[in-house]
């Protein structure tokens, strides 16, 4: 296991709800090389433009292999050759995986989602009540709820929590080591294995996993697993990190708070400047490599070179006025908090209904909400990454 992690962007914050110091001035630049934990030299693009072609053009590939840039020193958790591993995949093979996973998620679908997404956040609110301020948003609303939706939307029983967040945990960690990972990953796949091998035995269609196991698609049972694996993780995971931030930005402007508590009808653009802005906070990006030569704005990337398209794009001031703040006034910008081009993020619909929904619930059942401790002394998780609160102290 590694001792520390070294980013190639700044991680030292002088406040936990703005980006680290020193990054306005590497995004300022556009461009610039940098040097991974794991060694890889790689381009890092910052400018809004710039990403949104990384993602799009097909001269930069998803796929990785031992070579890639890592945030950690040990070697890649996620590997190329995994089966059902969308992520690294282009073309005919990542529409294959895709394809039947983006058709159970788009918008209709998750409309009709909405009625028990409702259900379950009111059960979760209802808890909170019932035991009383102080309450932790984290373990009492923002990890269960993604996480007992995203089982449900699988067909995978929800008893197993513990353990889709173990998982997390191990895939997501920057201190994780291989071992770990494929510890929680082989333990969590005999889970979901017995629940594949029931699905195919009674023909099941009627949730996600069902369909992918008994519809007219040419998966295996790793790729099946894998699928599985990777959608618990990623529809729960980086939800419920996002709402604890969204809750903690809006009580650190509270300016904008009152703005959402004025008009809670307007929370889907709400959640949209929360995204593109929050998104910026937690930096991140994600990475391609060239297959040919490609000029990206001023910079001429050579073919086999690595490309990071950081998230940091969603301040650019091209993309709006004042982009470096948060304007819950301002109408829904086209931001990349979701990536962009053909890998963008699967879940979107979901996660957006999602946090709609806990949000507007959370400030009417609570219109008097406040943090209950210093947002200077909580803690955040920091060894992820995913960046967001570990713990959200609220009363009311």
């Amino acid at each position: 296991m590694t001792d520390s992690v070294v980013s190639p962007l700044p991680i030292d914050r002088t406040h936990p709800l703005q980006v680290p110091d020193g990054t306005d001035a590497i995004a300022a630049e556009g461009a610039r090389k940098v040097v991974f934990p794991n060694g890889v030299e790689t381009w890092l693009f910052t400018r809004y433009a710039d990403v949104r072609m990384l993602l799009s053009d097909r001269r930069f590939t998803a796929y990785k292999n031992g070579d890639a840039p890592e945030m950690r020193t040990e070697e890649s958790i996620i590997g190329a050759e995994q089966p059902g591993n969308m992520i690294i995949r282009d073309g005919a093979e990542h529409l294959r995986l895709r394809r039947p996973v983006s058709r159970a998620l788009v918008v209709k679908r998750i409309d009709r989602m909405r009625p028990r997404i409702q259900e379950i956040v009111d059960t979760h609110l209802d808890a909170i009540e019932r035991a009383g301020a102080p309450a932790d948003l984290v373990p009492m609303l923002c990890l269960p709820v993604p996480s007992l939706v995203i089982a449900e939307l699988l067909g995978v029983p929800h008893e197993h929590q513990a353990l889709f967040q173990r998982t997390a945990q191990a895939m997501l960690g920057l201190r994780s080591t291989l071992a770990e990972y494929e510890e929680a990953a082989a333990e969590l796949g005999g889970v979901l294995e017995k629940v594949v091998d029931r699905k195919r035995a009674e023909g099941v269609t009627g949730d996600l996993l069902g369909l992918l196991v008994n519809g007219d698609y040419d998966f295996d049972l790793e790729e099946l697993l894998f699928l599985a694996i990777g959608l618990l993780v990623a529809g729960h995971e980086t939800t419920s990190n996002f709402m604890g931030l969204f809750v903690l930005t809006l009580f650190d402007h509270p300016e904008q708070l009152d703005l959402l508590r004025a008009d809670l009808s307007r929370v889907d653009s709400v959640v949209e400047e929360l995204m593109r802005h929050t998104v910026s906070i937690g930096g991140g990006g994600l990475v391609r490599r060239a297959t040919e030569d490609v000029r990206v704005g001023d910079v001429l990337v050579r073919g086999g070179e690595w490309v990071a398209a950081s998230l940091y794009a969603n301040s650019d001031p091209a993309l709006c006025p004042h982009a470096d703040r948060l304007d819950l006034s301002r109408e829904s910008t086209p931001h990349v908090a979701f990536g962009f081009g053909p890998h963008q993020c699967v879940g979107q619909n979901l996660a957006r209904a999602e946090l709609q929904i806990m949000l507007r619930s959370l400030f009417t059942r609570f219109p008097g909400l406040r943090l209950a401790e210093p947002l200077a002394d909580l803690p955040f998780r920091t060894d992820m990454l995913t960046y967001g609160p570990a713990s959200v102290p609220v009363v009311w």
